[in-house]
């Protein structure tokens, strides 16, 4: 029986499109946040503690939306999330027209925002496996990553230009819409999913014992994770918060951001078009392989001098990422049961996100102490490059699948 594309599964095309406009939606709230941030109080101890206050509790949250995503429907759990997410941007619009925004506000909101975020990774990973057919898993998380890419190229750009035009309150209120598009778009009685197949009432703690104890029994999940936690820790968490640090050193602009952020995007994106058409046998070592190309282009990043060059080195930064995300979380749904595929997934996103506010701590920790931010770089860059010799010399079980 012939295969039916991805294009032609309408579930799958409108969690696509509902994904686009909810990381359109985020990436411009990210943007937008950093830019004020650091523009209105030039201090990177304040952005970075804007940046921690919106991935603390998106973590703290996380793994609580793996056990929810296990229990109810995606759809629903996705649609409340940006719904709230809609509202909390429409409040941030208000307070910025009205010249009343505080740096303690957009702690508050930017803590909200992070938490919401936390429900909806988990929950739209566990749905994939649900509305397409197993072979198909890889396509369709190259799909699914390439469209997350195509919002991070659009969303700091669309952000750039409207902070230049407009103004920041004009950035907030585009995001917003977004959000609420996304809301609509993925309605639980426009997707019809299907119920939930294993619904345990256990007590949450229990629950999410399960799902670590069920990661902890399989060596390539474990090594997975430790992959997942390098590239996090020492390359993606720490860019975002040298990025915006480099673009003001050196003078830039609002749009010298957004073009440094979607590069980024474009190599995850380039990275997983190639992805979505080649399909990979040994996942572990090719996410390996992805974690050093990273690396290497990270060193090279933390040395180059101009915010050119940085834009276009950034590119090869997310172009080797790509490899990374996409086969193992393509490995992880295909050994994973399920009843527990939303817990497993919420742990996989908590390593994939869960270093970045001790990243940004330490950044902007010795950013405050006038250590250069290029010395820094580098030296998560070593370290990064040291752990990762290491993975290759010592994890050659997970290199085999």
């Amino acid at each position: 029986m012939a295969t039916q594309s991805l294009l032609r599964n309408r579930i799958f095309v409108l969690l696509f499109v509902a994904g686009i406009f909810a990381v359109v939606s985020f990436s411009m709230f990210l943007t937008t946040t950093t830019w004020f941030v650091i523009s209105e109080s030039n201090s990177a101890g304040s952005l970075g503690l804007v940046l921690i206050a919106a991935t603390i509790p998106r973590i703290a949250m996380m793994v609580f939306g793996g056990i929810l995503a296990d229990r109810y429907k995606k759809t629903s759990i996705m649609f409340v999330t940006n719904f709230m997410q809609g509202i909390l941007l429409l409040i941030l619009f208000l307070l910025v027209w009205n010249d009343t925004a505080s740096i303690m506000m957009l702690l508050l909101l930017a803590a909200g925002f992070g938490m919401l975020d936390a429900f909806f990774g988990p929950a739209s990973s566990s749905l994939i496996p649900k509305i397409v057919e197993k072979r198909q898993l890889q396509q369709a998380n190259a799909i699914f990553q390439g469209a997350d890419q195509i919002a991070f190229i659009a969303g700091p750009i669309l952000a750039g230009i409207l902070m230049e035009t407009v103004g920041v309150a004009g950035s907030y209120f585009i995001a917003m819409i977004f959000a609420f598009l996304s809301a609509v778009i993925i309605y639980p009685k426009f997707i019809k999913e299907a119920p939930v197949e294993h619904e345990v009432q256990q007590q949450p703690v229990k629950e999410m014992k399960e799902g670590f104890q069920y990661i902890r029994k399989s060596n390539f999940l474990l090594t997975g994770l430790g992959v997942l936690i390098t590239l996090n820790f020492f390359v993606f968490g720490t860019l975002h918060i040298a990025i915006p640090l480099l673009v003001e050193s050196y003078g830039g602009s609002p749009l010298n951001l957004s073009y440094m952020e979607s590069s980024l995007g474009i190599g995850l994106l380039i990275g997983t078009g190639v992805l979505s058409s080649i399909l990979i046998k040994n996942k572990g070592k090719t996410s390996l392989i992805g974690l050093t190309g990273a690396i290497i282009a990270y060193l090279i990043f933390a040395l180059v001098p101009n915010l050119t060059l940085l834009t276009i080195v950034v590119f090869f930064i997310g172009f080797s990422m790509s490899f990374v995300f996409v086969p193992f979380f393509t490995a992880a749904q295909e050994i994973t049961e399920d009843h527990i595929m939303g817990r497993v997934m919420s742990i996989i996103f908590l390593a994939m996100n869960g270093f970045d506010p001790l990243a940004y701590a330490i950044v902007s920790g010795l950013a405050a102490m006038d250590i250069s931010i290029q010395v820094i770089l580098f030296s998560f860059g070593i370290i990064g490059a040291i752990i990762t010799i290491l993975l290759f010399v010592k994890a050659k079980t997970y290199q085999s699948k």
